[in-house]
């Protein structure tokens, strides 16, 4: 089913940094099982900054970004519920093969075969992309497209803060301290009060500390500043039971190592460049546990939904900056100044 005569669309290439560009590619068509969707509103993830400076390690350059990428249903292909034509929907981006160990047990978050749409293929940073039926999610029309643009990104959080409270046995009352106050970050923070944790947040830029106060945070140190984990701590009441990195660098693991309780839990969010060294007699002697968290499980992205929809996460804090689709360069640029937390493309019809 095929609802336009357009026969190409624009798609943005990354190659680097400063080598952005529009490249026009075929309209693609819905295959059995699949759906096309027309691009309204994506957002520009820290992982694709980190590709296209050639830092991430599981994205090679070039790439065709767009993971955070909310739009219309305008096509199905053979086998595919035709009422969804005309569905507004998020995407729900990690492609897993449905029969490893991992995803048999529900954890398709950590397939054995996972790629991400957008980041291991092309994304949804173009006019229109075709994908999977069970990967698009129905959208509410009370979530508008600004608020529905952030459901992925928040999803991390999400799978991360539920996975902390699995290891100390809920988050209600707990003190947790959150390292780093990017997108992730901030968003980590509101997953973690909405579980009932006292949090601390640590960033490098007062401005990112102030705004993680606005957001409800106890209070903000500088990671970098002398008497930091004493500080932590005092504003905390005593030693995290949970520290989630969203910098995971090794400065970053040693300091959670030294704020967290004896017993207590390390989650590591951010995604290092490599190999990273951590102090694993510590870890070993105060018996911690080191846990990792890769993206997240359609639970999560039910979770991030309501919380948007509940109006948890407010938007203005978040979305700092939109561009055209045209403009992509421009946004990518703007996406590496630490003074933004969520830069939007906004996809509409082509000039």
């Amino acid at each position: 089913m095929v609802s336009t005569e357009i026969s190409t669309v624009r798609r943005i290439l990354v190659e680097g940094i400063d080598d952005i560009s529009v490249e026009t590619t075929p309209t693609p068509e819905a295959g059995p099982g699949e759906v096309r969707v027309r691009s309204t509103v994506v957002g520009i993830c820290g992982s694709d900054i980190h590709a296209a400076h050639g830092r991430h390690p599981f994205i090679d350059l070039p790439f065709r970004p767009g993971h955070e990428v909310v739009g219309v249903v305008d096509a199905v292909g053979e086998g595919t519920d035709a009422s969804l034509v005309g569905t507004r929907v998020v995407v729900e981006p990690n492609l897993a093969c449905g029969h490893c160990t991992q995803c048999l047990a529900g954890r398709y978050n950590i397939c054995a075969e996972l790629a991400v749409f957008g980041c291991q293929t092309p994304g949804g940073l173009t006019d229109a992309f075709t994908i999977a039926a069970d990967r698009v999610i129905p959208l509410d029309d009370a979530l508008d497209d600004r608020h529905a643009a952030l459901i992925e990104p928040l999803a991390t959080p999400v799978h991360a803060v539920r996975r902390a409270g699995k290891l100390v046995d809920g988050l209600d009352g707990k003190r947790v301290a959150v390292l780093g106050a990017g997108p992730i970050g901030l968003f980590v923070l509101l997953a973690a009060r909405r579980a009932g944790a006292i949090v601390v947040v640590a960033d490098l830029l007062e401005s990112k500390r102030t705004r993680a106060q606005r957001l409800g945070a106890i209070g903000s140190f500088d990671p970098t500043a002398e008497g930091a984990v004493t500080t932590a701590k005092d504003i905390l009441g005593g030693p995290a039971d949970v520290v989630i990195d969203c910098v995971s660098r090794e400065s970053s693991m040693a300091q959670a190592v030294d704020l967290v309780d004896k017993g207590g839990a390390i989650l590591v969010v951010g995604v290092a460049a490599g190999a990273t060294p951590v102090l694993l007699d510590l870890i070993q002697d105060r018996e911690l546990v080191v846990a990792g968290c890769l993206m997240y499980v359609r639970e999560d992205v039910q979770e991030a939904i309501d919380m948007l929809t509940e109006g948890v996460v407010p938007i203005d804090e978040f979305v700092t900056a939109e561009f055209p689709l045209d403009r992509a360069a421009e946004a990518f640029a703007a996406s590496t100044d630490p003074e933004h937390v969520k830069v939007l493309i906004t996809v509409g019809d082509r000039p």
